[in-house]
């Protein structure tokens, strides 16, 4: 199938995708219309902030271009973040926005902190700043940092979140007590409006070794695990007006597999997918 017959097929699917080439660069208004045209009226996208509001390390070409030569780097070569850099980006990943928000299309604006991030060199308020750049869109916050959701720490992080209506992601993860990795037993609803729930695959050695994104989340979800998020979604939709179930599985065809299994273990009609072949 070429690139950009992909969006249209999965849309036949699925109702919602995780957009996540956004982590790496802000898409152009041309690109953003495609995915309205190629998509249902009532499609929703789900998008990954960049990489640098996230507060990972970043590289200079990964900003646009027309703020490549207005930046500080530090000693590694990488892109300072400053508040008027951070305001920067935020007005140009706006523009793009504004026409999924115009289309009725857009989920939530997703904000992926880079495990070092941690409570013990940060504090909550440094994203502030963010929070009201965005305050007309609302906001997950997945934290990558398990200290943050630990102990007496966990109130208060969700406390923070409650005040300015930002959302908690609640994971699925390996079950491990590395400090990259997220406890899975929160179902945690900081915005009564949405609910948000990332799998990420239970593989721990692929989590924590793994070279490449594929062989991180490298896990196959098996039907009873597929049971146990269909029971932890509705949990979540108690309390919620909507749930954003993703799979981050993304080793093979995994995570749209588990995807179409949850679905139709939630009672929601399903078109089979065809199986991919594994290619050597």
């Amino acid at each position: 199938m070429r690139p950009s017959e992909r969006l249209a097929w999965y849309a036949q699917h699925f109702k919602m995708v995780e957009v996540n080439s956004t982590f790496y660069s802000v898409p152009d208004a041309r690109m953003v219309d495609r995915w309205c045209k190629n998509t249902p009226d009532a499609f929703i996208f789900d998008v990954k902030l960049h990489r640098l509001l996230s507060r990972h390390s970043t590289p200079v070409k990964l900003l646009p271009p027309e703020l490549q030569r207005h930046v500080e780097i530090d000693v590694k070569g990488k892109v300072k973040l400053t508040p008027a850099l951070e305001e920067a980006l935020v007005e140009i990943l706006l523009r793009a926005m504004s026409i999924l928000q115009g289309a009725g299309k857009l989920g939530v604006l997703l904000l992926q902190l880079s495990p070092a991030f941690s409570p013990r060199k940060h504090e909550l308020s440094e994203l502030e700043r963010l929070i009201e750049l965005v305050r007309d869109y609302q906001l997950a916050i997945e934290f990558r940092n398990r200290n943050w959701t630990v102990g007496e720490q966990l109130r208060s992080t969700i406390d923070f979140l409650r005040r300015h209506h930002a959302i908690f992601v609640n994971i699925d993860a390996p079950a491990a007590e590395h400090f990259t990795i997220m406890p899975s037993d929160l179902n945690e609803i900081t915005n009564s409006q949405l609910a948000y729930l990332r799998l990420h695959g239970r593989n721990a050695e692929a989590y924590l070794k793994g070279k490449t994104v594929a062989a991180r989340f490298n896990y196959d979800y098996n039907d009873a695990e597929i049971a146990e998020v269909a029971k932890r979604s509705k949990r979540l939709a108690a309390d919620a007006g909507e749930v954003h179930v993703v799979f981050n599985n993304n080793n093979l065809d995994y995570a749209p597999r588990a995807a179409a299994r949850l679905r139709a273990a939630l009672g929601q009609y399903v078109a089979l997918l065809p199986q991919t072949p594994e290619l050597f």
